[in-house]
């Protein structure tokens, strides 16, 4: 490889190490057919900071750009959230870890009903 060659290819190795990281959900009320606005949510970072959010009018957040690639917890306060419109539940909160890649997004998507729910990465 010539040093012109090899600097690109560690230019391109190491370009996804040196690209903050970004993260946001989406959370829907799959028994209603429509988002879970105004749900209360923690992230919590690899480093054990909590930060308190709350989804908008369309289910969802996002959290300021700049993640650091570690474990991550999101937790869904899905008990008072349902409470609050007098929905009995079977899951007091919902806690999703994923690992985050610098350079990358991360998109956590939860389908969400009183007594079941699905989560997967979106895009």
């Amino acid at each position: 490889m010539t040093p012109d060659q090899n600097a690109s290819h560690s230019a391109d190795q190491n370009a996804g190490r040196s690209t903050p990281a970004t993260i946001s959900t989406h959370v829907l009320d799959a028994a209603l057919g429509r988002p879970a606005a105004d749900l209360p949510l923690t992230l919590t970072d690899p480093d054990g900071t909590a930060h308190p959010l709350s989804t908008d009018a369309d289910g969802r957040a996002r959290l300021p750009d700049g993640a650091a690639p570690g474990i991550w917890t999101l937790t869904f306060e899905t008990g008072p959230w349902f409470a609050a419109q007098d929905r009995a539940t079977f899951y007091p909160s919902i806690e999703v870890c994923f690992e985050v890649v610098a350079g990358e997004h991360h998109h956590v998507a939860l389908l969400l009903s009183p007594f079941a729910y699905t989560t997967y990465r979106g895009s």
